[in-house]
């Protein structure tokens, strides 16, 4: 054979070597499926040994979904929209659109509880209204080894909201009134942290005609905005404390005109009892009766000779 002949052969040769593959894969690797993610653990998963009063079953009820926001350290921000009974496109009455926020300081543990019992009530409500419910706004100090007040990096996100003059009245005010207390940064600037920007968008987006933010421990009742405030939700009593700055009534209240109705409940670790549980709510939605929604009932609920509010006992 002439050797050129010769070299193209082994040339070919070796190409088609460095082209095999070294082994075959074995039956057992050609069945292997692809790797996946691990699960990432629910909201029950993540909340429910912190939270009192709150039972796996109400937990599981509340089908909370991620909003697609997280916080500081990347937990998922949960929430659960519930629409009125019966609600169909075309429908004559425009639902009113109500946002309860709890856990907004992670240390008040009953705030993020009391939201979740009301989502099962909110599933009953005959009254044309549109729930949001964001049960823990601030996930990192809740699930913080001890609970903190403050989100991941220090800061009150219930000072962080863009107040006018936040850049001159926020530092001021901790600085001189509250002596630099921690728990009360303000933050270095207006709406700094992922969870505040996530409320304030909410607000914007969603645009609800009320607020409840709930707190604790001063069991007290707060309120700020148009229309008259409630006097009482169960046993808790109008206290207008006033407001600072970057707070949510500050910003809500008088910058937006937004009601915000603010709840402090009596204990930030022991909820209250089922009875005043019901009895807050009821009055809530009395109150939501008589100044929000009372033009817009249907005729049905207005007629039947009781308050809607009378139809949750």
């Amino acid at each position: 054979m002439p050797t050129p002949l010769i070299s193209v052969l082994k040339a070919l040769l070796c190409v088609a070597a460095a082209l095999m593959p070294l082994s075959h894969p074995s039956a057992s690797e050609w069945r292997r499926p692809p790797l996946q993610a691990s699960p990432q653990p629910g909201a029950c998963d993540l909340f429910l040994a912190r939270l009192p009063g709150v039972a796996r079953a109400l937990c599981q009820d509340a089908r909370l979904v991620p909003s697609g926001s997280v916080s500081r350290q990347g937990r998922p921000l949960y929430w659960r929209d519930v629409l009125p009974q019966g609600a169909m496109p075309g429908a004559t009455v425009t639902p009113l659109r109500v946002l309860v926020v709890g856990a907004m300081h992670g240390d008040e543990l009953t705030s993020a509880s009391l939201a979740l019992h009301w989502i099962g009530l909110a599933e009953k409500a005959p009254q044309p209204v549109h729930w949001r419910f964001i049960p823990v706004l601030n996930p990192d100090g809740l699930l913080a080894r001890r609970p903190t007040r403050v989100n991941a990096r220090g800061v009150d996100l219930n000072r962080n909201f863009n107040t006018p003059g936040w850049e001159r009245d926020a530092p001021h005010y901790w600085e001189q009134r509250t002596r630099k207390d921690p728990r009360r940064w303000p933050g270095p600037a207006p709406l700094s942290e992922p969870e505040s920007r996530f409320l304030h968008e909410q607000m914007a987006q969603f645009r609800p005609q009320l607020v409840v933010s709930i707190h604790a421990p001063y069991g007290v009742l707060d309120f700020d905005g148009p229309h008259e405030p409630p006097l009482r939700l169960g046993h808790l009593r109008l206290d207008r404390v006033g407001v600072f700055p970057g707070s949510l009534g500050h910003y809500g209240g008088v910058q937006q005109g937004m009601p915000v109705v603010t709840i402090e409940l009596d204990h930030a670790l022991r909820m209250p009892r089922d009875a005043e549980v019901r009895s807050m709510w009821r009055d809530l939605l009395r109150w939501m009766d008589t100044r929000l929604l009372n033009a817009g009932l249907p005729e049905a609920v207005k007629n039947n000779g009781k308050n809607a509010s009378d139809a949750y006992e």
